[in-house]
């Protein structure tokens, strides 16, 4: 099983052992975990150092390693060069792509984005028939900025009237970042395996941002970390602390209907690169895209 290992103690080494990370602290073993589990290694801590051999064995893998900040928002990621046997083509193909597709492409997933929203708000038996609707006005593109407007109807009633998303704001914010940056990692990595560029987005295009199609691909599956945020911070407070941070990083494990069967969150990534990729190579657009779990499951999150 895929797993996100978080390192948020200072003075820790990671190190290559026999085909496992080893974490230790001088010279005593901390902890082991298999490299051909790991999906993304998230680091916190001060003082923190690595093999050369391991950061290779994760390439090989392609497990980004994420490098964080204070605000437990991603300042750095290492990722492999090589992510898959055809991955000239499909980035000529990415990089040739015709804006109709782009366009129609975020379509979807800005679609599919406001209907996890919207389950996201009935699973928590918060009013959600408004944003349900505005699905039906996304156009190509998402011209009309649709995705802005399910927004602003969405976070008041998901985490309460006062509450403004703010990156570098404490307790909940924090929390959503440390949940944004596990899912942004296990995208990353996604988009990598599929011979993709992250840099190369459908919409995000800051030239600044190095993962702007990571950022695209991953907008369906927020929703899932927000009702997770939700259910730890009415549980527990708002710390993201090292429970909060375990139940967090679980999520990538979390079964979502996808092709008449159930997909863990990492896998249902995986295919919708592979997806894009295809397309791209095509110039047909079918996209991989995970239904929203059931009303149980998204109430269940963080609890």
């Amino acid at each position: 099983m895929d797993q996100i290992l978080d390192i948020s103690t200072n003075g820790r080494h990671l190190s290559r052992d026999r085909g496992f990370l080893k974490v230790s602290d001088g010279a005593e073993e901390i902890g082991r975990i298999p490299l051909d589990q790991i999906a993304g290694v998230i680091v916190h801590a001060h003082g923190t150092t690595w093999s050369n051999s391991l950061l290779t064995e994760l390439a090989d893998r392609g497990a980004p390693v994420v490098l964080c900040g204070s605000n437990h928002a991603p300042r750095s990621v290492l990722l492999p060069i090589e992510g898959h046997h055809a991955q000239g083509a499909r980035l000529r193909a990415q990089w040739q792509a015709k804006t109709p597709l782009l366009k129609q492409a975020w379509k979807q997933v800005v679609i599919r984005k406001i209907a996890m929203q919207a389950a996201a708000l009935e699973s928590m038996g918060e009013t959600h028939a408004p944003i349900a609707m505005l699905t039906r006005k996304v156009t190509s593109g998402d011209s009309n900025n649709v995705e802005a407007q399910a927004a602003r109807y969405y976070w008041p009633r998901m985490m309460g009237e006062q509450f403004r998303r703010d990156r570098t704001a404490p307790d909940i914010n924090a929390l959503l970042n440390y949940g944004y940056t596990v899912l942004r990692a296990a995208t990353a990595r996604a988009v990598v395996a599929a011979g993709l560029h992250p840099t190369i987005g459908l919409h995000h295009s800051n030239r600044g941002n190095a993962f702007a199609l990571a950022d695209d691909l991953m907008e369906p599956f927020r929703p899932l970390v927000d009702c997770c945020v939700r259910g730890l911070a009415e549980r527990n407070g708002p710390e993201v602390d090292t429970e909060a941070k375990k139940t967090l990083a679980r999520l990538i494990a979390l079964d979502l209907p996808l092709g008449g069967g159930l997909t863990p969150v990492s896998v249902a990534l995986g295919k919708l690169a592979v997806s894009l990729g295809q397309s791209f190579e095509s110039g047909r657009l079918t996209l991989a895209l995970p239904s929203p779990p059931d009303a149980l499951t998204l109430a269940g999150l963080g609890s």
